[in-house]
């Protein structure tokens, strides 16, 4: 146990390139569903039509803010373990909000400023404004990206964790609190509660719970009540994507998401297969430099997909075959998604971190004047702080609390919604 403690503590404590590379992936996966199956306005007709050889696969791309949920579930858990709450939030902030703010500038001017009309959220200039504290589903505005509303189950899961950063996080503190939410999902996963979706998430509590005991295995080793919490978990993911993915299907009609249920199932234990894979160090040779540009890449892509959609997609497809159309889109978004986190994202965090260092280092006592003759060597402190975290978000969960206003439609209903909770 000591063994597989301490192993797991050096790993626990880096960067797992590995985690980068399955954060990509998951930010293509929601990508290509809304490229090739969700965006009918943006392409003026159903993406499945154009692009039928991929549309089962492109529709399971659903779940890839699923796969966001677990990967936040163990870096985050990784990212608390023996900090305080003051700098968990400031890590949460900085890695949030430089890039979301962004995002919603660009979404204001997108539709201010041009003549788009697709997924348009029709929010004044005060919407837009909420939209910049994320809290705007808690009051009932509408999000101003349909992709925002994975950052809100996003938020609350942080307050939820934020009480093992108050209380001191411990393997057992873990196990009592994945326990807990675990039971608490189960046994509410069929209320019709609006507390229950606010803060127990039954939804998309099993993925978080699941990255996070697949985190504590890389940290004290592969023990029997982790495997048995993550086989809990995910007994409970596969019923909630199966349900959810079932209800798309049903708004939208199986020719425009051909997504069989079998298939749903499988995808969700590939995710927990391949976290379980992170967890046993059995991924530890992926260790390409350019996965860390990928993890970097994730977040804004995440944010500014859709905002590229709806510029390009219009503007080519009449001139470019569709296959075109979509790449060009594609490469586009991902050199803006660049962009953003060389100019926006990485400064701010590497400015904050600096700040911090700095506030953490203790100001050196003056040395003692000794006599010359006794030469006595005045020995400098060795000052070591603790970075600010720079985990990913993922992903990127639930109808907001209050309901929107009424008079304005839903740009993401008639089979365009992000992803239906």
């Amino acid at each position: 146990m000591t063994g597989a403690g301490s192993r797991g503590t050096a790993r626990g404590s880096g960067r797992l390139a590995e985690l980068d590379l399955l954060r990509f992936v998951a930010a293509m996966a929601v990508l290509s569903f809304h490229y090739f199956i969700a965006f009918n306005s943006v392409w003026g007709e159903r993406p499945a039509k154009l692009f039928p050889a991929i549309s089962t696969l492109s529709g399971l791309g659903i779940l890839g803010v699923e796969l966001f949920f677990m990967i936040s579930g163990f870096v985050i858990l990784m990212s608390i373990w023996g900090r305080g709450l003051g700098t968990f939030a400031l890590s949460r902030l900085v890695r949030l909000f430089p890039a979301y703010w962004v995002s919603v500038a660009v979404t204001a001017a997108l539709y201010g400023l041009t003549g788009a009309t697709a997924l348009d959220p029709k929010l004044s200039p005060a919407e837009y404004g909420v939209n910049l504290t994320m809290l705007q589903r808690a009051l009932g505005v509408y999000d101003a990206n349909g992709v925002y509303w994975s950052l809100w189950a996003e938020l609350r899961f942080y307050v939820l964790i934020s009480v093992l950063v108050i209380v001191g996080v411990t393997f057992g503190r873990c196990l009592v609190f994945m326990g807990v939410w675990l039971l608490a999902a189960g046994l509410l996963s069929g209320s019709d509660q609006a507390w229950v979706d606010l803060v127990v998430m039954p939804k998309y509590a099993p993925y978080f719970v699941g990255g996070m005991a697949f985190f504590l295995m890389t940290r004290f080793g592969p023990r029997l009540v982790l495997w048995c919490v993550a086989g809990i978990s995910a007994g409970l993911a596969v019923s909630a994507a199966m349900d959810r993915v079932a209800g798309r299907v049903g708004l939208v009609g199986y020719a425009a998401m051909p997504v069989p249920p079998w298939a749903v199932a499988v995808t969700v234990i590939g995710f927990y297969a391949l976290m379980a894979l992170v967890a046993l160090g059995m991924l530890r040779r992926l260790r390409w430099r350019g996965l860390v540009t990928l993890g970097a890449l994730t977040y804004p892509l995440y944010l500014f997909h859709t905002a590229a959609a709806v510029l390009i997609i219009p503007a080519l497809r009449d001139a470019l075959p569709p296959w075109l159309t979509a790449l060009a889109t594609v490469a586009a978004a991902m050199a803006f998604s660049y962009l953003v986190y060389r100019v926006a994202e990485r400064p701010v965090q590497e400015f904050v971190r600096a700040r911090t260092r700095r506030a953490a280092a203790p100001q050196a006592p003056a040395a003692p004047q000794a006599p010359a003759a006794q030469g006595f060597p005045a020995a400098a402190p060795v000052v070591s702080a603790s970075p600010v975290a720079s985990a990913a978000p993922v992903f990127p969960a639930s109808p907001p609390s209050a309901p929107p206003p009424d008079h304005r439609p839903d740009p993401w209903s008639a089979g365009e919604k992000a992803s239906l909770p």
